[in-house]
Parts: structure tokens; sequence; C-alpha cells
């Protein structure tokens, strides 16, 4: 929800929270499995297809799956989406400079899991396991590139429930392999 939040923000000015509970509830197309996970294509699918979604306010999130709800009021709403070439590190750069990208990664380890701080640069796979949504970019003070990412795990998490997580490393995924899936919103 957070790639198709940046979006709409960027297109409207207006940041608007969109309700997490619909895709649970509602996007079970392609193998989403309501809590135990899906794909972010298939959020973006059932958005595009539903000819919207609905706010965080109107359908609260509930922590398990629901009945669907198909009586809303839809706030906003995706033309489709577009996939970043898989393991193109240059092109999920560039797709990053123009608005949030939701990707897949390895997160699963214990050092991403209870990452606290800093410029995350732990040597893990990539079998892809969490989604997240990239909201930035940047270079720390000790000259290490890095990704800005959001999780869904709460303020409690990483930095406020963000991480950086080092860019530019020699491995043909990614760290954590954050460059073999990721994908965004059009309006």
């Amino acid at each position: 929800m957070a790639a198709v939040e940046g979006l709409v923000k960027i297109k409207t000015s207006k940041l608007i929270s969109f309700s997490e509970q619909q895709l649970l509830d509602c996007s079970t197309n392609g193998g989403n499995q309501d809590c135990k996970g899906g794909w972010m294509i298939n959020a973006f699918d059932y958005i595009s297809q539903n000819q919207g979604i609905t706010s965080e306010e109107s359908y609260p999130y509930q922590q398990m799956q629901e009945t669907c709800d198909t009586q809303i009021n839809k706030v906003a709403t995706i033309s489709g989406y577009q996939m970043v070439p898989k393991n193109d590190k240059e092109a999920l750069l560039k797709a990053v400079k123009n608005q949030p990208v939701s990707v897949a990664l390895e997160g699963h380890g214990r050092d991403f899991q209870f990452y606290n701080g800093g410029v995350f640069k732990g040597d893990y796979g990539n079998s892809l396991t969490h989604a997240v949504t990239i909201v930035g970019y940047g270079t720390s003070e000790e000259g290490l590139n890095y990704f800005f990412i959001k999780n869904s795990w709460g303020e409690t998490w990483g930095e406020n429930g963000h991480m950086k997580i080092q860019r530019n490393v020699n491995m043909k995924g990614g760290l954590c392999g954050i460059a073999m899936k990721a994908s965004y919103p059009i309006a």
C-alpha cells in the first residue's frame, strides 16, 4: 500500500492511508494468501481491476482476514503497474528517483528482523520472503550508498519503521535480493 499511497501523494499532494484490510479480505487472486502473504503485483492488479481502493479510516485493519466488503467508497485508483527488470540495480534506482517502489527481499534473518539503525549491510541470500517499499536513497556519512525502505512492522522496528539498506553491492540481485522482484503502481 505504501507505493500506492506515495504515488497518490505525488499526483494529488494528499497523503491518504489506504485500507490494507481491503487487500487482505478482497485481493485473493493470483496466489495471495491472506495473512500468510502474497505478491505486490497481485495487490496492484486488484486495485486496478476493482477500479479503486478505500481509506484505512473507512475499512480499518483487523489483523485477520474477514469477508470482503464490496460496499465501500473508493478514494483512489491506479491503472496498473510496471515491473523493474530483474536484477537491474540501475533501473531500480531510476524508478525510485520518481516514486516509491515495492520490492520483495529476504527478510527472515535475525539481523534484518532486529535491525535498529545505521546502514544495513548483512550478508544474506536472496530468498524473497518479505515485501517492503523503497521510499528513497542516499549516502551515509561513511560513504555507503543505501536505499531507504519502509517496512510494515511498525515504528518500533528499525529507524521509526524504516531501514537504510546498502546498495551498489557486488551481488547479482542486490543485498537481500532487493533488485530481484521490484514493481511500482502507475496512475
